[in-house]
């Protein structure tokens, strides 16, 4: 009897005293008084249910944090986190507010020691913490706010949020970065209103200019499409005055979802969320193309995405600082004045529809009109621009001091800018425009001229055929084939100079069978060794081929030929050292790949791309490369790719666009079903290599499952996804369906729809290494170099 009565005592204290500590844990609040606090699953709920606050941790990871997040959209999303940079492991957090009315985080094996604090500067009566439908976490004490976590923004701007600058003595409000997608620290990239010179929003990457979003007076006016399709969502608010200047959104309607988030890379997105595909819509991205980085092009220059590849132009009465590093489009020198300015007899070049440069140097006054603009300018020798301030008044006015920086031009948005010329440079100026006029009516002349041209060519060309039959070009094919075949390198090594360089081609410095190798000549100079023996795969034909064509490329993508050296049976490429060896070197391992983050990789391939361009189209000679793959995409310092590797390169004469072979040389997998089963090769040999990808993950809309698993959990930029779409036109069966690489490196910069690829065409063997097939009968009349269709279509 008695041990049943000390049982039931003891049911009793269980249901009692246990249950209810037990169901407290799950508990939910939608405010917080200095009596209670907030630990282990309990949560703050704001009064519409928008948005939850408590803490939580990453999946894989002990690390406590407090943060908020939308209640009811999975995955969360967390858009503010308090102690970010001070997580608590192995205890349970407590938030608790103090009858102060200030925040604190607080582990509770040490209650008296404070992880994080809200810092509130006043004290209250009764204080009271709540979590708003905006997603913002006050302390009021009665209608008075104390504290609120709009004024501490981390890596997203919500609805209602300020970004704020004072202009007195500099403090300002940014949102900064994640570290990855789960850590949320201080990442190294960082959002805000720029406030010297006229204010403009601007990202950072370690306190250095990265990226300029507008100068903030009439944004909308000279920004781009993605823009535009913010304002079908959102409105935005600017405040400015002597002493502070703000910058807000608002939703149009009350049931839009969206946020503004600077991700771990660098990217500042809009996001909206779709309740129908129960996902998030990226509408923006920027930087979005390459010049919408930071000064592109260098000082007093213009950047022109739809000009690719050579985005970059002096602007007139400029030229190239360095000419050389100009024309293999390597812009970072910029341009300078062509005649100095002389003050007096100076005047302003017009330039229409662009982004406004930089804003670091200027000077603004609201009350001048633009002919009070250019007068007060052209009395200033130091002013060098000037532009109207605000464009939907027309008023208002804006100076710029010393270099133009960071100029980009749209082609049916933005707005004017007036450009400070002397005046002999205004004259060449319009001497140029009165030309191009002429131009015109000397095009008349240009088809007349054309028929007869036509006739006499006719002509010579029978008249050629018949010669060459009775064997009188015998002596001018003779000597193209001697000038084909006679390198002119600047350098030629000796043996012994390169074996010195290499501790006498020591294993120690070997890659790879064949490959690149690193040595130090005795000047100091850092070179890659390409040591091609006789049982090298590649034999003499391939070698005179790579240092014949190397000696005379010239481009920023393609890897630099120093010189070569033969000694016996031996034959050395030296070639300028690339540190980071190849790109399969990092994608295809799995901790050196996270180094790339998606920009990086966004560069590589934009930056192969060029690359492509260039030999294709923009060198001296029409090459075809016809073994692009990732182990010849070499990458230098700066991880910027540099295409290797030219032993298998063909190269077109004049016209030629085409040819076909009874020999096939390449790597299985890269090669596009033409060239693998009839011989036949043309440009588009080198653009089915750039594309190559998987078509069943596209065509069950599976896209993302291609991004590399070190990214899954993060929003996919629609840079990425572009990418992907490009790759999948390039490797189409039919080669006139493929696009050509100035239209890949137009797609991969720009934000036109692109056309709906059709199935790919994949040629694969087990053996690895190069064989010899008799080609088709077919003829290879049929490889056309025609674009890609451009038509439109919804996105996927």
């Amino acid at each position: 009897m008695q041990t049943y009565k000390v049982l039931m005592l003891m049911l009793h204290t269980f249901f009692n005293c246990i249950i209810p500590t037990l169901s407290i844990q799950y508990e939910t609040f939608s405010t917080i008084t200095p009596n209670h606090s907030i630990q282990g699953n309990q949560t703050l709920v704001s009064s519409a249910g928008t948005f939850e606050a408590g803490f939580f941790n990453f999946a894989n990871s002990q690390l406590q944090y407090f943060g908020i997040w939308y209640k009811t959209i999975s995955p969360r999303v967390y858009v503010w986190i308090a102690n970010r940079d001070s997580p608590i492991q192995n205890s349970t957090p407590i938030l608790k507010l103090t009858y102060q009315g200030t925040l604190t985080i607080v582990d509770d094996s040490s209650p008296r020691s404070i992880i994080w604090s809200s810092n509130a500067s006043t004290i209250a009566a009764k204080p009271v913490l709540s979590l708003l439908d905006s997603g913002n976490l006050v302390v009021k004490d009665g209608e008075r706010i104390l504290w609120e976590s709009f004024d501490y923004p981390g890596d997203t701007l919500l609805p209602g949020m300020k970004l704020k600058t004072n202009l007195l003595n500099g403090p300002y409000k940014s949102l900064t970065s994640w570290k990855s997608v789960d850590d949320p620290s201080l990442g190294e990239f960082s959002f805000y209103i720029y406030f010297h010179g006229f204010p403009q929003l601007v990202i950072t990457k370690g306190g250095k200019m990265y990226s300029r979003g507008v100068a903030l007076n009439n944004g909308n006016t000279y920004s781009r499409l993605s823009w535009l399709r913010n304002l079908k969502f959102v409105k935005f608010s600017l405040m400015l005055n002597d002493k502070e200047v703000s910058y807000e959104y608002e939703t149009l309607k009350n049931e839009t979802i969206t946020r503004f988030w600077l991700n771990p890379s660098g990217y500042s997105q809009r996001l909206v969320w779709s309740e129908r595909r129960k996902d998030w819509d990226i509408i923006s991205t920027r930087p979005l193309d390459l010049c919408a980085y930071y000064s592109s092009c260098g000082d007093n220059s213009i950047c022109n995405i739809t000009n690719s590849p050579r985005i970059c132009q002096c602007l007139e009465g400029f030229v190239p600082k360095y000419y050389e590093k100009w024309n293999s489009l390597d812009w970072s020198g910029g341009c300078v004045r062509r005649i100095r300015l002389n003050c007096s007899g100076d005047g302003f070049l017009k330039h229409l529809r662009v982004e406004l440069p930089d804003t670091s140097s200027s000077w603004f006054d609201k009350s001048l009109n633009l002919e009070e603009c250019e007068k007060k300018c052209l009395k200033n020798c130091s002013c060098t621009a000037y532009a109207t301030l605000d464009v939907k008044s027309n008023s208002g006015c804006l100076h710029w001091y010393g270099n133009i920086r960071d100029l980009k031009t749209y082609i049916d948005q933005g707005q004017d800018i007036f450009i400070r010329l002397a005046a002999s440079e205004l004259d060449h100026g319009r001497n140029r425009r009165s030309f191009n006029k002429m131009k015109l009516a000397g095009a008349l002349v240009g088809v007349i001229l054309f028929i007869m041209v036509l006739g006499l060519t006719t002509f010579t060309y029978i008249k050629r055929k018949k010669l060459a039959k009775q064997g009188m070009l015998k002596i001018f094919y003779r000597k193209h084939r001697r000038e084909k075949e006679d390198v002119q390198l600047s350098t030629i090594f000796g043996f012994s100079t390169i074996s010195n360089a290499t501790n006498h081609f020591s294993d120690d410095n070997k890659i790879g069978q064949g490959g690149f190798g690193p040595g130090v000549l005795e000047d100091g100079l850092d070179i890659a060794v390409k040591r091609l023996s006789e049982t090298s795969a590649q034999g003499e034909e391939q070698f005179k081929n790579e240092v014949m064509l190397m000696a005379k490329l010239q481009h920023r993508n393609l890897v630099k030929l120093l010189g070569c050296s033969i000694y016996q049976d031996e034959k050395l490429l030296i070639y300028e050292l690339m540190p980071n060896r190849s790109l399969n070197y990092f994608i295809f391992d799995s901790t050196r790949k996270k180094q790339l983050d998606l920009i990086k990789r966004f560069q590589i391939i934009d930056g192969i791309a060029r690359g492509l361009l260039y030999l294709h189209q923009d060198s001296r000679l029409r090459i075809i490369h016809r073994d692009l793959k990732t182990s010849n995409i070499l990458l230098d310092n700066d991880m910027n790719p540099r295409i290797s590797d030219f032993g298998l390169a063909r190269t077109f004469i004049g016209d030629q666009d085409e040819s076909n072979t009874n020999r096939l040389m390449g790597t299985y997998g890269y090669m596009p079903p033409e060239y693998a089963v009839r011989g036949c090769f043309s440009i588009k040999y080198d653009v089915f290599s750039f594309g190559v990808i998987a078509w069943r993950l596209w065509s069950e809309e599976k896209a993302q499952e291609l991004m590399d698993e070190i990214f899954h959990g993060t929003i996919i930029p629609c840079e990425i996804l572009r990418c992907i779409h490009v790759g999948l036109l390039c490797v189409q069966q039919i080669p006139e369906h493929r696009p050509n690489m100035s239209s890949v490196v137009l797609m991969l910069n720009s934000e036109k729809l692109l056309p709906e690829p059709s199935q790919p065409g994949f040629y694969t063997a087990t053996t690895q290494h190069p064989i010899q097939v008799e080609s088709s009968s077919r003829s290879c009349e049929d490889c056309s170099q025609n674009e890609a269709s451009m038509s439109v279509l919804e996105a996927r």
